[in-house]
Formats: structure tokens, C-alpha cells, sequence
């Protein structure tokens, strides 16, 4: 796929005339990012407006190998043409799908509160296809209340991680739990297109050895409800036990 086939299909979907404000993002982040270990995950300040990075942490080069500078001087074109070909067109109709979403199922007031999350496999500076993680949260919105700053999370894990192209739309609850409000794997249908967003965030939570008091405390819904979707979860899957969910959950990375 062409760059300037992806850039128009970018700005299409994130299409926006206002000017947003920065200074105050980026000035928080820097300060944050000199006090942070180096890890597997760096971060970045995304404007869809001019396809540009307004911030990128010094993780970047530990991850990927990429000089800090030849990110931001090139912005998000040499960005989109380290994405692997086979997987631009299907993570294009990902941010599409999002965005649509937002627009329609996310009130105005709740956006602020919404994250974003979906994956690609990315060329390194060794040349090497590694896996990337992607969550976004929206730090401005334009006129129309459509998120156009975005502070980008970027997990990077081996190429050996065999993961389908999914993407998912998370919002914080009263009690400050991130509820999973969208789901799809881009790549293909799987078994796990059966469970649904409620039942997803319960088993995500299971993995974590929660009991079911804990569950329901954290989602807003009693124990009882809890073990009635742990029922159908196992019976929706055709297992006995939350073991051989969790095994299955090793079998099928993209269940949750």
C-alpha cells in the first residue's frame, strides 16, 4: 500500500481543522520521561492534525533501534512505512472502526475517560519485524469532539509472538476500572467472537486470580452476577474449570 494512499486514508479518518494546545502536555511528559527506567515500552505525543510527533521518549531507540530525531523530523509517513505491507490496510480499517465508534457510542463527556488499544508488527533499525503494541489515550479534542492528541503507549515484544492484528476500546468506570466497551480481531473470526465485552473483562480479571467478591466490587455487579457469567463463559467455550480457561487463554492470546 502506498504512503500516499495510507496518509490520505489517515487523514480521512482523523480529518480535523482546529488547533490544538501542547505546551502543557509536553511539558509534563519531559519531566516525567527524565525520571523513568529504560524499558520495553517508550511513549510518544501523536498530532493527526500535521502527521507529526510532538514528543517522543528516550525509550524509543532502546526499543526499536531508531534515532529519536529521525522519528520526529519525518513524523508519522516514515512511521507508517516501517509498519509490515500486510498489515497497513488491516490496521487502517481498525483506526477506522474506532473512530466510528467513538463518534457514535461514546458521549462527549465520557471521551477524556476512553482508551484505545491495537497492534502491528513494525521493522526495527536491524531490519527485523517486531511485534508492537499500541494504547492511546486522548489528551485534545477538536471542535467537534473528535480526538486528535493522543499520548501513544508502545509495548514492542519478539517477532517469535505469533498475534492476530485486534482492536479494542476501553472506558473508565465509577470506581476507576478500565470496562472493555469494544472488541475485534481485524484478522480473523476466532472461537472467542462468542464471548462477549462483559465476559472478556470478568475473564481478564479471573487471569488475575480475583475472586469473584473482587470482580463484581471492581465492575460494579454483584458476586452472584459474576459467577453466572463465569458459567456461561465455560459453557460458551465448551470447558469445565477456570484452569483450562487459562490454558486455552495461552492457546488463543487474543481472547481478552
Amino acid at each position: 500500500m502506498e504512503t500516499l494512499n495510507i496518509k490520505h486514508a489517515y487523514k480521512e479518518i482523523f480529518k480535523s481543522h482546529d488547533n490544538p494546545t501542547l505546551e502543557k502536555h509536553i511539558e509534563k511528559i519531559i519531566e516525567l520521561d527524565v525520571y523513568l527506567p529504560y524499558s520495553s515500552t517508550f511513549f510518544c505525543i501523536t498530532n493527526t492534525q500535521n502527521l507529526s510527533f510532538e514528543y517522543i521518549s528516550k525509550n524509543m531507540k532502546a526499543c526499536l533501534g531508531i534515532d529519536n530525531n529521525d522519528l520526529k523530523s519525518l513524523g508519522m509517513r516514515y512511521f507508517w512505512s516501517r509498519i509490515h505491507p500486510d498489515d497497513l490496510e488491516i490496521w487502517l480499517s481498525a483506526l477506522n472502526e474506532l473512530m466510528k465508534f467513538t463518534l457514535k457510542e461514546i458521549s462527549i463527556e465520557d471521551r477524556m475517560r476512553a482508551s484505545y488499544t491495537w497492534n502491528y508488527r513494525f521493522r526495527d533499525a536491524n531490519d527485523n519485524y517486531v511485534n508492537v503494541i499500541q494504547n492511546t489515550t486522548p489528551l485534545e479534542f477538536d471542535s467537534d469532539n473528535k480526538p486528535i492528541i493522543g499520548l501513544a503507549h508502545y509495548t514492542v515484544l519478539s517477532h517469535q509472538i505469533e498475534m492476530q492484528i485486534c482492536a479494542s476500546a476501553k472506558l473508565l468506570n465509577a470506581n476507576n476500572e478500565y470496562e472493555t466497551i469494544y472488541f475485534n480481531n481485524f484478522s480473523q473470526k476466532l472461537l472467542s467472537d462468542c464471548i462477549s465485552n462483559r465476559e472478556r473483562d470478568i475473564i481478564r480479571l479471573l487471569i488475575l486470580n480475583y475472586s469473584s467478591k473482587t470482580i463484581g466490587k471492581s465492575l460494579g455487579i454483584t458476586a452472584n452476577t459474576v459467577d453466572t457469567h463465569r458459567r456461561n463463559i465455560l459453557r460458551k467455550l465448551n470447558i469445565s474449570s477456570t484452569g483450562e480457561l487459562i490454558g486455552m487463554l495461552k492457546m488463543n492470546k487474543n481472547l481478552i
